[in-house]
């Protein structure tokens, strides 16, 4: 983000920005990154402190009482919507605190959001970071040149989001196994009932594509054959584990307690215990 990891070296003035701690609706303590300050000073080796938020004037005081060396922490930017909007004024705030744009944040990168996108317009130069490098430099070696048989897991909340990994996978892998919400649009593709559980709806042509084009191909599509399913979403639900084609209405998945299905996680065994090449994106 507007950070580095690269803060051992003396004559550096670093600031460090993390934008990835939950998905708050706006400042709520558990998202605070004061409760990861200890972890990230311990892995850099140097103090940290923890600025009140991620822009104003109270955060570019503090930017600018930076001594060589020192590090800078801003509050999670998520606390403001203006950072998944990538709006243009927040953007050019937070980019206004740097000098210099070094993304590491491999996971987040392919998100369009005023700390990823957004800043770039205003700094020179933007570059990725070593861990961004290893990340890519591994992930190329998998899917260009992988030791067969080749399995690529993918989870995620929406396949419009997917669109262009799935398909390139479906050209490399031996098997593919989906996870996260983005299965109940499959499985609405194949005319499952889903309840309340959340659905792309204009994607399910594309999901039929997918697992058309998997089967001509002769990969290995993998969904859940059952879940665990609530009647509402909290912690004191009612939930039980049913088929994945016997959601009823007025249920959802429990993503509180579902990752993979459970009788996909003894049976996935018998899938992917052979393969000899596995990525998850």
């Amino acid at each position: 983000m507007l950070a580095c990891t690269y803060a051992s070296h003396p004559a550096l003035t670093l600031l460090c920005q993390c934008c990835v701690q939950g998905r708050p609706k706006g400042p709520e303590d558990k998202s605070s990154l004061k409760h990861v300050v200890e972890s990230v000073s311990d892995a850099i080796g140097l103090e940290v402190q923890l600025a009140p938020d991620c822009i104003g004037n109270e955060v570019q005081a503090m930017v600018d009482k930076l001594q060589p060396g020192q590090v800078l922490l801003l509050e999670n930017v998520r606390f403001h919507k203006q950072e998944e909007r990538n709006d243009p004024e927040f953007a050019k705030q937070l980019a206004s605190l740097a000098e210099v744009y070094v993304n590491d944040a491999f996971g987040t990168a392919h998100r369009a959001h005023a700390s990823t996108q957004g800043v770039t317009a205003h700094l020179s130069p933007c570059v990725g970071g070593f861990l961004m490098q290893k990340e890519l430099d591994y992930l190329m070696g998998a899917v260009q040149a992988p030791n067969r048989p080749f399995c690529a897991i993918v989870g995620g909340s929406k396949v419009s989001t997917k669109i262009g990994v799935l398909e390139q996978l479906l050209e490399k892998c031996d098997s593919l196994i989906l996870g996260g919400a983005m299965i109940f649009t499959f499985f609405k593709a194949q005319g499952y009932a889903v309840g309340n559980s959340m659905v792309e709806e204009a994607q399910t042509g594309l999901a039929k594509q997918l697992l058309s084009k998997a089967a001509e191909k002769g990969v290995k599509l993998l969904l859940p054959t059952d879940v665990v399913v609530a009647d509402q979403y909290a912690a004191d639900a009612h939930t039980q584990i049913v088929s994945a084609d016997q959601i009823s209405e007025g249920w959802m998945v429990s993503f509180l307690r579902w990752r993979m299905s459970p009788r996909r996680l003894l049976a996935g065994n018998q899938n992917t215990i052979q393969q000899k090449s596995m990525i998850v994106a």
